[in-house]
């Protein structure tokens, strides 16, 4: 069973929150480093109003990042040769998304 499409470094196995699939494509699928991506698990939080992208630790194929939206909180793990890298594009990404009332 695939879970991915032909050229395309996201699995899409699993759901994802409002905003993250965008997020992906735009932002991080075109890194030359960054080999493969994977949504995780979302579960449920209280306190977050908008969508965001978090570099959490690197891993030793890559690293995992958290990714935030109204009420929930996803996992996404990134395999990359050059996690650092990555963290410094999170960090300087000014990537803005606003939410519509309908996801």
């Amino acid at each position: 069973m695939k879970h991915r499409a032909k050229r395309s470094k996201i699995k899409y196995e699993h759901d994802m929150i409002h905003g993250l699939r965008s997020y992906l494509e735009e932002e991080l699928e075109p890194l030359e480093y960054v080999t493969t991506i994977i949504p995780g698990r979302i579960k449920r939080r209280k306190g977050v109003s908008s969508f965001e992208v978090q570099f959490r630790y690197s891993t030793p194929t890559g690293a995992k990042l958290l990714a935030y939206g109204p009420g929930v909180v996803q996992e996404v793990f990134v395999v990359t040769d050059n996690p650092e890298a990555l963290k410094e594009k999170l960090s300087l990404s000014k990537y803005q998304l606003r939410l519509s009332a309908t996801p």
